[in-house]
Protein backbone atom coordinates (compact mmCIF):
# COMPACT_ATOMS: atom_id res chain seq x y z
CA UNK A 1 0.00 0.00 0.00
CA UNK A 2 2.38 2.55 1.28
CA UNK A 3 4.08 1.88 -2.27
CA UNK A 4 1.46 3.03 -4.03
CA UNK A 5 0.69 6.51 -2.36
CA UNK A 6 2.73 8.49 -4.78
CA UNK A 7 1.27 6.99 -7.60
CA UNK A 8 -2.29 7.20 -6.36
CA UNK A 9 -1.36 11.07 -5.01
CA UNK A 10 -0.40 12.26 -8.03
CA UNK A 11 -3.68 11.57 -9.82
CA UNK A 12 -6.78 13.70 -9.59
CA UNK A 13 -9.47 11.33 -9.22
CA UNK A 14 -12.03 10.80 -12.16
CA UNK A 15 -14.61 10.47 -9.46
CA UNK A 16 -16.31 9.77 -5.89
CA UNK A 17 -17.82 6.45 -4.95
CA UNK A 18 -21.66 7.00 -4.68
CA UNK A 19 -23.72 6.50 -1.66
CA UNK A 20 -27.35 6.83 -2.77
CA UNK A 21 -29.99 4.73 -2.70
CA UNK A 22 -30.16 4.42 -6.33
CA UNK A 23 -25.88 3.91 -6.68
CA UNK A 24 -25.40 1.70 -3.42
CA UNK A 25 -22.09 0.20 -3.73
CA UNK A 26 -21.73 -3.49 -2.91
CA UNK A 27 -18.73 -5.91 -3.00
CA UNK A 28 -18.86 -6.78 -6.71
CA UNK A 29 -19.71 -3.42 -8.00
CA UNK A 30 -20.40 0.04 -7.23
CA UNK A 31 -21.55 3.39 -9.13
CA UNK A 32 -19.16 6.43 -8.95
CA UNK A 33 -20.09 10.06 -9.52
CA UNK A 34 -18.00 11.55 -12.35
CA UNK A 35 -15.98 14.75 -11.43
CA UNK A 36 -17.99 17.78 -14.24
CA UNK A 37 -14.08 18.33 -15.01
CA UNK A 38 -13.04 14.87 -15.35
CA UNK A 39 -14.98 12.01 -17.57
CA UNK A 40 -14.97 8.39 -17.42
CA UNK A 41 -16.13 6.52 -20.17
CA UNK A 42 -17.06 2.67 -21.20
CA UNK A 43 -14.18 0.05 -20.78
CA UNK A 44 -12.38 2.37 -18.78
CA UNK A 45 -9.84 0.21 -15.78
CA UNK A 46 -10.41 2.36 -12.49
CA UNK A 47 -8.96 1.68 -8.75
CA UNK A 48 -10.15 2.56 -5.51
CA UNK A 49 -8.78 2.20 -2.23
CA UNK A 50 -11.27 1.66 1.22
CA UNK A 51 -10.27 1.71 4.50
CA UNK A 52 -11.55 -0.57 7.01
CA UNK A 53 -12.14 -0.21 10.72
CA UNK A 54 -9.24 -1.93 12.00
CA UNK A 55 -6.81 0.48 9.94
CA UNK A 56 -6.29 -2.23 7.21
CA UNK A 57 -6.98 -1.05 3.61
CA UNK A 58 -9.09 -2.97 0.94
CA UNK A 59 -7.80 -2.12 -2.64
CA UNK A 60 -11.36 -2.51 -5.42
CA UNK A 61 -10.35 -2.87 -9.20
CA UNK A 62 -12.75 -2.59 -12.05
CA UNK A 63 -14.29 -1.52 -15.37
CA UNK A 64 -16.47 1.07 -16.23
CA UNK A 65 -19.41 -1.11 -17.67
CA UNK A 66 -22.66 1.77 -17.81
CA UNK A 67 -22.55 5.14 -17.88
CA UNK A 68 -25.77 7.62 -17.34
CA UNK A 69 -26.50 11.54 -16.93
CA UNK A 70 -29.03 12.93 -14.99
CA UNK A 71 -29.99 16.78 -14.04
CA UNK A 72 -30.90 16.96 -10.61
CA UNK A 73 -33.50 19.05 -9.46
CA UNK A 74 -36.37 18.44 -12.12
CA UNK A 75 -39.26 16.42 -12.53
CA UNK A 76 -40.67 16.57 -15.63
CA UNK A 77 -39.41 15.89 -19.29
CA UNK A 78 -40.22 19.70 -20.54
CA UNK A 79 -37.82 20.59 -17.15
CA UNK A 80 -34.54 20.20 -19.14
CA UNK A 81 -35.99 23.26 -21.26
CA UNK A 82 -36.38 25.46 -18.16
CA UNK A 83 -33.09 24.10 -16.89
CA UNK A 84 -31.03 24.99 -20.26
CA UNK A 85 -32.25 28.42 -20.01
CA UNK A 86 -31.77 29.33 -16.18
CA UNK A 87 -35.38 29.07 -14.88
CA UNK A 88 -35.35 26.15 -12.99
CA UNK A 89 -31.95 25.58 -10.58
CA UNK A 90 -30.75 22.12 -11.61
CA UNK A 91 -27.42 20.64 -12.11
CA UNK A 92 -25.96 17.66 -14.64
CA UNK A 93 -24.72 14.70 -13.05
CA UNK A 94 -23.08 12.07 -14.66
CA UNK A 95 -22.57 8.72 -12.68
CA UNK A 96 -20.44 5.26 -14.05
CA UNK A 97 -21.19 1.48 -12.57
CA UNK A 98 -17.85 -0.50 -12.85
CA UNK A 99 -18.13 -4.17 -12.52
CA UNK A 100 -15.11 -5.05 -9.97
CA UNK A 101 -12.34 -7.51 -11.26
CA UNK A 102 -10.36 -7.60 -8.43
CA UNK A 103 -10.26 -7.25 -4.42
CA UNK A 104 -6.88 -7.22 -2.69
CA UNK A 105 -6.64 -7.89 -0.02
CA UNK A 106 -9.69 -10.12 -0.22
CA UNK A 107 -12.02 -8.87 1.62
CA UNK A 108 -15.47 -8.66 0.12
CA UNK A 109 -17.04 -5.29 1.73
CA UNK A 110 -18.59 -2.50 -0.37
CA UNK A 111 -16.09 0.36 -1.04
CA UNK A 112 -16.91 3.60 1.42
CA UNK A 113 -19.18 6.33 -0.20
CA UNK A 114 -16.72 9.13 -0.63
CA UNK A 115 -14.00 7.41 -1.90
CA UNK A 116 -11.91 8.78 -4.87
CA UNK A 117 -12.22 6.92 -8.01
CA UNK A 118 -8.82 6.87 -10.27
CA UNK A 119 -7.93 5.16 -13.93
CA UNK A 120 -5.73 2.60 -13.52
CA UNK A 121 -3.04 2.81 -15.26
CA UNK A 122 0.96 1.06 -15.44
CA UNK A 123 1.15 -1.37 -12.32
CA UNK A 124 -2.35 -0.39 -11.30
CA UNK A 125 -3.97 -1.85 -14.49
CA UNK A 126 -2.48 -4.41 -14.94
CA UNK A 127 -3.08 -6.11 -11.45
CA UNK A 128 -6.84 -5.14 -12.43
CA UNK A 129 -6.91 -7.25 -15.43
CA UNK A 130 -4.65 -9.50 -13.60
CA UNK A 131 -1.84 -9.17 -16.47
CA UNK A 132 0.33 -8.92 -13.43
CA UNK A 133 -0.21 -12.30 -12.50
CA UNK A 134 0.12 -14.11 -16.54
CA UNK A 135 3.39 -15.21 -16.65
CA UNK A 136 3.50 -15.97 -20.37
CA UNK A 137 0.98 -12.47 -21.81
CA UNK A 138 -0.16 -12.97 -25.14
CA UNK A 139 -1.13 -9.85 -26.70
CA UNK A 140 -4.50 -9.74 -28.56
CA UNK A 141 -5.08 -6.39 -29.26
CA UNK A 142 -5.37 -2.95 -27.49
CA UNK A 143 -7.70 -0.80 -25.47
CA UNK A 144 -9.75 2.28 -26.93
CA UNK A 145 -7.06 4.25 -25.36
CA UNK A 146 -4.33 2.46 -26.59
CA UNK A 147 -2.67 0.49 -24.02
CA UNK A 148 -1.87 -3.55 -24.96
CA UNK A 149 -4.39 -6.42 -24.15
CA UNK A 150 -3.11 -9.50 -23.06
CA UNK A 151 -4.60 -13.21 -22.73
CA UNK A 152 -2.64 -15.75 -20.46
CA UNK A 153 -0.79 -18.53 -23.13
CA UNK A 154 -1.54 -21.09 -20.40
CA UNK A 155 -5.06 -20.96 -21.71
CA UNK A 156 -4.60 -21.24 -25.26
CA UNK A 157 -1.73 -23.91 -25.36
CA UNK A 158 -3.51 -26.25 -23.10
CA UNK A 159 -1.22 -25.91 -19.35
CA UNK A 160 -4.70 -24.90 -18.05
CA UNK A 161 -7.21 -24.86 -21.17
CA UNK A 162 -7.14 -24.46 -24.88
CA UNK A 163 -8.95 -23.99 -28.16
CA UNK A 164 -10.78 -20.54 -29.03
CA UNK A 165 -14.05 -19.30 -30.61
CA UNK A 166 -14.60 -16.25 -32.40
CA UNK A 167 -18.19 -15.54 -33.29
CA UNK A 168 -19.75 -12.42 -35.60
CA UNK A 169 -22.00 -11.08 -39.00
CA UNK A 170 -20.28 -12.18 -41.97
CA UNK A 171 -18.33 -9.27 -43.75
CA UNK A 172 -18.56 -7.07 -40.39
CA UNK A 173 -17.11 -8.83 -37.57
CA UNK A 174 -13.58 -9.42 -38.78
CA UNK A 175 -13.43 -13.08 -37.44
CA UNK A 176 -10.84 -14.53 -40.05
CA UNK A 177 -8.92 -11.25 -39.76
CA UNK A 178 -8.86 -11.79 -35.68
CA UNK A 179 -8.02 -15.49 -36.22
CA UNK A 180 -4.95 -14.55 -38.33
CA UNK A 181 -3.75 -11.88 -35.75
CA UNK A 182 -4.04 -14.36 -33.28
CA UNK A 183 -1.94 -16.71 -35.04
CA UNK A 184 0.35 -13.42 -36.14
CA UNK A 185 1.01 -12.61 -32.44
CA UNK A 186 1.64 -16.39 -31.29
CA UNK A 187 4.39 -16.53 -33.92
CA UNK A 188 5.74 -12.73 -33.70
CA UNK A 189 5.82 -12.03 -29.68
CA UNK A 190 7.91 -14.29 -28.52
CA UNK A 191 5.72 -15.84 -26.17
CA UNK A 192 6.20 -19.60 -27.34
CA UNK A 193 10.16 -19.16 -26.92
CA UNK A 194 12.14 -22.10 -27.91
CA UNK A 195 8.78 -23.81 -29.24
CA UNK A 196 8.22 -20.81 -31.62
CA UNK A 197 10.24 -22.73 -34.75
CA UNK A 198 8.64 -25.69 -34.47
CA UNK A 199 4.97 -24.70 -34.05
CA UNK A 200 2.61 -24.68 -36.90
CA UNK A 201 -0.84 -23.73 -37.60
CA UNK A 202 -3.27 -25.40 -40.42
CA UNK A 203 -5.19 -22.69 -42.22
CA UNK A 204 -8.32 -23.60 -44.17
CA UNK A 205 -9.35 -20.84 -46.38
CA UNK A 206 -12.87 -21.21 -46.67
CA UNK A 207 -14.35 -17.77 -48.64
CA UNK A 208 -12.37 -15.68 -51.41
CA UNK A 209 -8.58 -15.52 -51.57
CA UNK A 210 -8.29 -13.68 -48.03
CA UNK A 211 -5.33 -16.20 -47.19
CA UNK A 212 -3.57 -16.78 -50.17
CA UNK A 213 -1.48 -13.72 -49.96
CA UNK A 214 0.06 -13.90 -46.12
CA UNK A 215 3.56 -13.88 -46.79
CA UNK A 216 3.19 -10.98 -49.12
CA UNK A 217 3.38 -7.43 -47.09
CA UNK A 218 -0.02 -5.23 -47.40
CA UNK A 219 1.12 -2.29 -49.97
CA UNK A 220 -1.84 -0.17 -48.36
CA UNK A 221 -0.80 -0.73 -44.78
CA UNK A 222 -1.12 3.17 -43.23
CA UNK A 223 1.64 4.25 -40.92
CA UNK A 224 -1.02 4.51 -37.98
CA UNK A 225 -1.37 0.85 -38.28
CA UNK A 226 2.20 0.42 -38.21
CA UNK A 227 2.73 2.04 -35.09
CA UNK A 228 -0.56 -0.02 -33.54
CA UNK A 229 1.92 -3.27 -34.05
CA UNK A 230 4.79 -1.36 -32.30
CA UNK A 231 2.63 -0.77 -29.47
CA UNK A 232 1.77 -4.70 -29.04
CA UNK A 233 5.36 -4.88 -29.49
CA UNK A 234 4.79 -6.27 -32.63
CA UNK A 235 6.39 -6.04 -36.49
CA UNK A 236 3.81 -5.04 -39.07
CA UNK A 237 5.18 -7.73 -41.75
CA UNK A 238 4.13 -10.81 -43.06
CA UNK A 239 4.07 -14.16 -41.58
CA UNK A 240 7.52 -15.48 -43.20
CA UNK A 241 7.37 -18.79 -43.63
CA UNK A 242 4.20 -20.12 -45.52
CA UNK A 243 3.44 -22.92 -47.52
CA UNK A 244 -0.34 -22.89 -50.17
CA UNK A 245 -1.90 -25.47 -50.86
CA UNK A 246 -5.19 -25.44 -53.63
CA UNK A 247 -7.15 -28.92 -54.91
CA UNK A 248 -5.47 -30.02 -58.07
CA UNK A 249 -7.98 -29.32 -61.20
CA UNK A 250 -9.65 -31.80 -63.59
CA UNK A 251 -6.86 -33.16 -66.04
CA UNK A 252 -3.94 -35.08 -66.26
CA UNK A 253 -1.58 -32.39 -64.64
CA UNK A 254 -2.30 -31.90 -60.97
CA UNK A 255 -2.47 -28.00 -61.55
CA UNK A 256 -3.77 -26.16 -58.38
CA UNK A 257 -7.06 -24.60 -58.64
CA UNK A 258 -6.51 -20.93 -57.12
CA UNK A 259 -7.68 -17.55 -58.35
CA UNK A 260 -5.10 -15.15 -59.01
CA UNK A 261 -2.39 -16.62 -57.08
CA UNK A 262 -0.42 -19.24 -59.05
CA UNK A 263 3.42 -18.95 -57.44
CA UNK A 264 4.35 -21.14 -54.44
CA UNK A 265 0.83 -23.02 -54.88
CA UNK A 266 1.22 -27.31 -54.71
CA UNK A 267 -2.49 -28.88 -56.33
CA UNK A 268 -3.31 -31.33 -53.85
CA UNK A 269 -5.11 -34.97 -54.13
CA UNK A 270 -4.99 -38.09 -52.63
CA UNK A 271 -4.28 -41.66 -54.56
CA UNK A 272 -7.35 -44.21 -54.88
CA UNK A 273 -5.01 -46.46 -52.41
CA UNK A 274 -4.91 -43.42 -50.02
CA UNK A 275 -8.74 -43.10 -49.91
CA UNK A 276 -9.47 -46.99 -49.51
CA UNK A 277 -7.25 -47.90 -47.15
CA UNK A 278 -7.39 -44.86 -44.47
CA UNK A 279 -11.51 -44.99 -44.70
CA UNK A 280 -11.98 -42.00 -46.63
CA UNK A 281 -15.61 -42.89 -47.78
CA UNK A 282 -17.37 -41.32 -44.40
CA UNK A 283 -16.44 -37.96 -44.90
CA UNK A 284 -18.50 -38.21 -48.12
CA UNK A 285 -21.79 -38.81 -46.13
CA UNK A 286 -22.88 -35.99 -43.73
CA UNK A 287 -24.72 -38.75 -41.33
CA UNK A 288 -22.71 -41.82 -41.89
CA UNK A 289 -22.04 -42.06 -38.48
CA UNK A 290 -25.76 -41.80 -37.27
CA UNK A 291 -26.43 -45.00 -35.61
CA UNK A 292 -30.09 -45.06 -36.50
CA UNK A 293 -29.32 -44.76 -39.96
CA UNK A 294 -28.55 -47.90 -41.56
CA UNK A 295 -26.82 -45.95 -44.44
CA UNK A 296 -24.02 -45.69 -41.60
CA UNK A 297 -23.76 -49.19 -41.40
CA UNK A 298 -23.39 -50.03 -45.49
CA UNK A 299 -20.68 -47.01 -46.03
CA UNK A 300 -19.12 -48.90 -42.89
CA UNK A 301 -19.75 -51.92 -44.74
CA UNK A 302 -18.36 -50.65 -48.29
CA UNK A 303 -15.15 -48.85 -46.23
CA UNK A 304 -13.97 -52.02 -44.70
CA UNK A 305 -14.12 -53.50 -48.27
CA UNK A 306 -12.51 -51.04 -50.12
CA UNK A 307 -9.58 -51.27 -46.98
CA UNK A 308 -9.37 -54.93 -47.73
CA UNK A 309 -8.75 -54.15 -51.36
CA UNK A 310 -6.47 -52.08 -50.68
CA UNK A 311 -4.05 -54.33 -48.81
CA UNK A 312 -4.58 -56.86 -51.38
CA UNK A 313 -3.84 -55.03 -54.46
CA UNK A 314 -0.64 -55.69 -56.08
CA UNK A 315 2.10 -53.80 -56.28
CA UNK A 316 1.31 -52.42 -52.54
CA UNK A 317 3.02 -48.88 -53.67
CA UNK A 318 0.62 -48.69 -56.54
CA UNK A 319 -1.72 -45.58 -56.49
CA UNK A 320 -4.48 -48.19 -57.91
CA UNK A 321 -6.76 -50.43 -56.45
CA UNK A 322 -8.35 -53.88 -57.99
CA UNK A 323 -11.70 -54.58 -57.01
CA UNK A 324 -13.54 -57.47 -58.22
CA UNK A 325 -11.14 -58.71 -60.51
CA UNK A 326 -10.63 -55.38 -62.81
CA UNK A 327 -8.49 -52.43 -61.63
CA UNK A 328 -9.83 -49.32 -60.80
CA UNK A 329 -7.92 -46.12 -62.11
CA UNK A 330 -9.89 -43.13 -60.93
CA UNK A 331 -12.59 -42.15 -58.92
CA UNK A 332 -15.46 -42.74 -61.49
CA UNK A 333 -14.64 -46.04 -61.93
CA UNK A 334 -14.50 -46.82 -58.10
CA UNK A 335 -17.75 -45.52 -57.97
CA UNK A 336 -18.90 -47.87 -60.53
CA UNK A 337 -17.15 -50.75 -59.05
CA UNK A 338 -18.83 -49.79 -55.76
CA UNK A 339 -22.04 -49.82 -57.73
CA UNK A 340 -21.50 -53.91 -58.99
CA UNK A 341 -19.91 -55.02 -55.75
CA UNK A 342 -23.35 -53.19 -53.93
CA UNK A 343 -25.30 -54.76 -56.32
CA UNK A 344 -27.54 -58.03 -54.32
CA UNK A 345 -27.32 -59.68 -57.90
CA UNK A 346 -23.28 -59.37 -57.86
CA UNK A 347 -21.47 -58.48 -54.73
CA UNK A 348 -22.44 -58.35 -50.91
CA UNK A 349 -21.06 -55.59 -50.14
CA UNK A 350 -24.37 -53.91 -49.25
CA UNK A 351 -24.82 -56.65 -46.24
CA UNK A 352 -28.59 -57.30 -45.28
CA UNK A 353 -29.03 -53.61 -45.60
CA UNK A 354 -32.44 -52.59 -47.42
CA UNK A 355 -32.61 -52.58 -51.08
CA UNK A 356 -33.68 -49.01 -50.57
CA UNK A 357 -31.17 -48.07 -48.53
CA UNK A 358 -28.39 -49.20 -50.73
CA UNK A 359 -29.97 -46.99 -53.12
CA UNK A 360 -29.68 -43.96 -51.14
CA UNK A 361 -25.63 -44.71 -50.77
CA UNK A 362 -25.57 -45.14 -54.83
CA UNK A 363 -27.02 -42.06 -55.00
CA UNK A 364 -25.21 -39.91 -52.92
CA UNK A 365 -21.83 -41.47 -54.13
CA UNK A 366 -22.82 -40.39 -57.38
CA UNK A 367 -23.82 -36.86 -56.55
CA UNK A 368 -20.35 -36.79 -55.36
CA UNK A 369 -18.30 -37.38 -58.34
CA UNK A 370 -18.33 -34.26 -60.32
CA UNK A 371 -17.34 -32.60 -57.01
CA UNK A 372 -14.23 -34.81 -55.70
CA UNK A 373 -13.48 -36.28 -58.42
CA UNK A 374 -10.28 -34.53 -58.67
CA UNK A 375 -9.23 -34.95 -55.61
CA UNK A 376 -9.20 -39.07 -55.82
CA UNK A 377 -7.11 -39.89 -58.60
CA UNK A 378 -4.67 -42.90 -59.77
CA UNK A 379 -1.77 -41.36 -60.76
CA UNK A 380 1.96 -42.26 -59.83
CA UNK A 381 2.93 -42.98 -56.12
CA UNK A 382 5.77 -40.57 -56.48
CA UNK A 383 3.95 -38.08 -58.10
CA UNK A 384 1.40 -38.23 -55.22
CA UNK A 385 4.01 -37.72 -52.75
CA UNK A 386 4.38 -34.07 -54.08
CA UNK A 387 0.92 -33.52 -53.88
CA UNK A 388 0.14 -34.34 -50.46
CA UNK A 389 -0.93 -32.17 -47.72
CA UNK A 390 2.03 -31.94 -45.09
CA UNK A 391 2.28 -29.45 -42.56
CA UNK A 392 5.76 -29.96 -41.71
CA UNK A 393 7.23 -27.77 -44.34
CA UNK A 394 6.27 -24.29 -43.13
CA UNK A 395 5.03 -22.68 -39.75
CA UNK A 396 1.82 -22.04 -41.57
CA UNK A 397 -0.13 -23.63 -43.83
CA UNK A 398 -2.73 -22.92 -45.81
CA UNK A 399 -5.00 -25.01 -47.33
CA UNK A 400 -7.53 -23.42 -49.83
CA UNK A 401 -10.58 -24.96 -50.65
CA UNK A 402 -12.78 -21.89 -51.46
CA UNK A 403 -13.63 -22.99 -55.07
CA UNK A 404 -14.57 -26.11 -54.01
CA UNK A 405 -18.04 -27.30 -53.61
CA UNK A 406 -19.45 -27.65 -50.09
CA UNK A 407 -19.59 -31.59 -50.03
CA UNK A 408 -15.81 -31.18 -51.50
CA UNK A 409 -14.94 -28.88 -48.86
CA UNK A 410 -16.37 -31.42 -46.17
CA UNK A 411 -14.45 -34.14 -47.69
CA UNK A 412 -10.80 -32.44 -47.60
CA UNK A 413 -11.84 -30.82 -44.05
CA UNK A 414 -12.36 -34.15 -42.64
CA UNK A 415 -9.65 -35.85 -44.53
CA UNK A 416 -6.94 -33.40 -43.33
CA UNK A 417 -7.98 -33.06 -39.90
CA UNK A 418 -8.12 -36.73 -39.58
CA UNK A 419 -4.61 -37.06 -40.74
CA UNK A 420 -3.30 -34.50 -38.34
CA UNK A 421 -5.01 -35.33 -35.93
CA UNK A 422 -3.65 -39.13 -35.86
CA UNK A 423 -0.46 -37.86 -36.19
CA UNK A 424 -0.53 -36.60 -33.03
CA UNK A 425 -1.99 -39.13 -31.34
CA UNK A 426 0.91 -41.67 -32.78
CA UNK A 427 3.67 -38.69 -31.79
CA UNK A 428 2.54 -39.22 -27.91
CA UNK A 429 2.96 -35.58 -26.99
CA UNK A 430 1.33 -32.24 -27.09
CA UNK A 431 4.53 -30.34 -28.41
CA UNK A 432 5.37 -29.00 -30.92
CA UNK A 433 1.99 -27.53 -31.00
CA UNK A 434 -0.36 -27.59 -34.17
CA UNK A 435 -3.33 -24.96 -34.30
CA UNK A 436 -6.34 -25.19 -36.93
CA UNK A 437 -7.59 -22.32 -37.91
CA UNK A 438 -11.45 -23.15 -39.28
CA UNK A 439 -14.13 -20.54 -40.58
CA UNK A 440 -18.18 -21.45 -40.80
CA UNK A 441 -17.57 -24.04 -37.87
CA UNK A 442 -21.86 -24.20 -37.58
CA UNK A 443 -21.20 -25.83 -40.93
CA UNK A 444 -18.53 -28.77 -39.81
CA UNK A 445 -20.02 -29.05 -37.01
CA UNK A 446 -23.41 -28.41 -36.71
CA UNK A 447 -25.42 -28.50 -33.54
CA UNK A 448 -27.90 -30.90 -34.62
CA UNK A 449 -27.19 -34.14 -36.24
CA UNK A 450 -23.99 -36.69 -36.39
CA UNK A 451 -21.51 -36.95 -38.77
CA UNK A 452 -17.62 -38.17 -39.70
CA UNK A 453 -16.46 -34.47 -39.37
CA UNK A 454 -17.89 -33.37 -36.72
CA UNK A 455 -17.00 -36.44 -34.34
CA UNK A 456 -13.50 -35.13 -35.35
CA UNK A 457 -13.99 -31.92 -34.36
CA UNK A 458 -15.58 -33.11 -31.29
CA UNK A 459 -12.42 -35.17 -30.42
CA UNK A 460 -10.32 -31.91 -30.89
CA UNK A 461 -12.27 -30.02 -29.06
CA UNK A 462 -11.86 -32.34 -25.96
CA UNK A 463 -9.12 -34.21 -26.10
CA UNK A 464 -6.99 -31.53 -28.32
CA UNK A 465 -5.78 -30.13 -25.50
CA UNK A 466 -3.41 -32.73 -23.95
CA UNK A 467 -1.92 -33.83 -27.77
CA UNK A 468 -1.38 -30.09 -28.42
CA UNK A 469 -3.91 -29.52 -30.39
CA UNK A 470 -5.67 -26.13 -30.71
CA UNK A 471 -8.46 -24.91 -32.22
CA UNK A 472 -9.15 -21.07 -33.47
CA UNK A 473 -12.79 -21.94 -34.40
CA UNK A 474 -14.96 -19.24 -35.91
CA UNK A 475 -18.73 -19.21 -37.15
CA UNK A 476 -21.47 -16.32 -37.55
CA UNK A 477 -23.61 -17.90 -34.94
CA UNK A 478 -22.49 -20.13 -31.77
CA UNK A 479 -25.47 -21.13 -31.20
CA UNK A 480 -25.71 -23.26 -33.97
CA UNK A 481 -22.39 -24.97 -33.49
CA UNK A 482 -22.44 -28.51 -31.31
CA UNK A 483 -22.23 -26.88 -27.46
CA UNK A 484 -19.45 -29.28 -26.36
CA UNK A 485 -16.98 -27.84 -29.34
CA UNK A 486 -18.27 -24.19 -27.67
CA UNK A 487 -18.08 -25.21 -24.26
CA UNK A 488 -14.39 -26.29 -24.41
CA UNK A 489 -12.79 -23.28 -25.37
CA UNK A 490 -11.19 -21.41 -23.19
CA UNK A 491 -11.34 -18.39 -24.86
CA UNK A 492 -14.20 -16.28 -26.28
CA UNK A 493 -14.38 -13.70 -28.80
CA UNK A 494 -17.08 -12.34 -30.42
CA UNK A 495 -17.27 -9.10 -33.15
CA UNK A 496 -20.68 -7.75 -34.49
CA UNK A 497 -23.44 -9.83 -33.72
CA UNK A 498 -27.56 -9.70 -34.98
CA UNK A 499 -29.55 -8.23 -31.95
CA UNK A 500 -31.34 -11.52 -31.61
CA UNK A 501 -28.24 -13.97 -31.60
CA UNK A 502 -26.45 -11.95 -29.04
CA UNK A 503 -29.35 -12.95 -26.57
CA UNK A 504 -28.51 -16.11 -26.63
CA UNK A 505 -27.43 -18.76 -24.01
CA UNK A 506 -24.19 -18.91 -26.05
CA UNK A 507 -23.27 -15.32 -24.98
CA UNK A 508 -23.93 -15.69 -20.89
CA UNK A 509 -20.86 -14.36 -20.69
CA UNK A 510 -21.55 -10.96 -22.09
CA UNK A 511 -22.82 -8.35 -19.57
CA UNK A 512 -26.05 -6.91 -20.47
CA UNK A 513 -23.93 -3.90 -21.84
CA UNK A 514 -21.65 -5.33 -23.72
CA UNK A 515 -24.35 -7.59 -25.35
CA UNK A 516 -26.09 -4.41 -26.47
CA UNK A 517 -23.01 -3.01 -27.45
CA UNK A 518 -21.76 -6.23 -29.41
CA UNK A 519 -24.55 -5.08 -32.22
CA UNK A 520 -22.90 -1.93 -32.49
CA UNK A 521 -19.38 -2.42 -33.01
CA UNK A 522 -17.01 -1.67 -35.92
CA UNK A 523 -14.89 -4.13 -38.18
CA UNK A 524 -11.25 -4.22 -36.19
CA UNK A 525 -12.90 -4.24 -32.51
CA UNK A 526 -13.91 -7.18 -30.47
CA UNK A 527 -15.04 -8.34 -27.48
CA UNK A 528 -12.60 -10.84 -25.48
CA UNK A 529 -13.59 -13.04 -22.64
CA UNK A 530 -10.86 -15.21 -20.87
CA UNK A 531 -10.92 -17.49 -17.82
CA UNK A 532 -8.99 -15.33 -15.38
CA UNK A 533 -10.66 -12.00 -16.13
CA UNK A 534 -13.96 -11.73 -14.78
CA UNK A 535 -15.68 -9.70 -17.20
CA UNK A 536 -15.32 -9.08 -20.98
CA UNK A 537 -12.72 -6.58 -22.49
CA UNK A 538 -13.44 -4.74 -25.63
CA UNK A 539 -10.12 -5.02 -27.42
CA UNK A 540 -9.09 -3.20 -31.27
CA UNK A 541 -6.64 -4.79 -33.42
CA UNK A 542 -4.53 -3.42 -36.16
CA UNK A 543 -5.54 -3.62 -39.69
CA UNK A 544 -2.98 -7.24 -41.17
CA UNK A 545 0.07 -6.25 -42.33
CA UNK A 546 -0.06 -9.35 -44.65
CA UNK A 547 -2.05 -8.71 -47.98
CA UNK A 548 -5.28 -9.92 -48.19
CA UNK A 549 -6.69 -9.12 -52.13
CA UNK A 550 -3.82 -8.91 -55.07
CA UNK A 551 -4.08 -5.42 -54.83
CA UNK A 552 -2.75 -4.98 -51.76
CA UNK A 553 -0.01 -7.58 -52.92
CA UNK A 554 1.65 -5.00 -54.93
CA UNK A 555 5.00 -4.13 -54.77
CA UNK A 556 4.89 -0.11 -54.52
CA UNK A 557 5.23 1.49 -51.67
CA UNK A 558 2.42 3.81 -52.79
CA UNK A 559 -1.08 2.47 -51.89
CA UNK A 560 -2.61 4.86 -54.55
CA UNK A 561 -0.72 3.88 -57.28
CA UNK A 562 -2.84 0.92 -58.97
CA UNK A 563 -5.32 3.03 -59.19
CA UNK A 564 -3.96 5.73 -61.34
Amino acid sequence: MVGRQPELEAQRPEGLVLGTEQGASTPLGFWTYVDPQRYLQLDDVVHVTSPLPDGQAVDFYGVVDELRAVQEGVRFASDVALASSGVLPAESAVSAHVSVTRVEPEIFVPPRPGEAVRRAHAAARDRALFFDAMERRLPVGLSRSGEPIFANLDFLDGTRGAHVNISGVSGVATKTSYAMFLLYSLFGSGVLGHETANTRALVFNVKGEDLLFLDKPNAGLPEAERVRYSDLDLEAAPFPSLRLFAPAARGDQPVPLTGSRMDGVTGFYWTLREFCAERYLRFLFADADDERSQLGFVVQRVESELALAARLSLPLDAPTVEIGGELVTDFDELVDAIGRMTDPDEGAWGGRAAPGTVSAFMRRLEAAKPHVGQLIRGLASEDAERHRIETGGAQVTVVDIHRLHDRAQRFVVGVVLKREFERKEASGSPRPLMLVVLDELNKYAPREGQSPIKDVLLDIAERGRSLGVVLIGAQQTASEVEPRVVANCALRVVGRLDAAEAQRGEYGFLTPAARARASLLKPGTMILQQPEIPVPLLLQFPYPAWATRPAEAATTADPFARFE
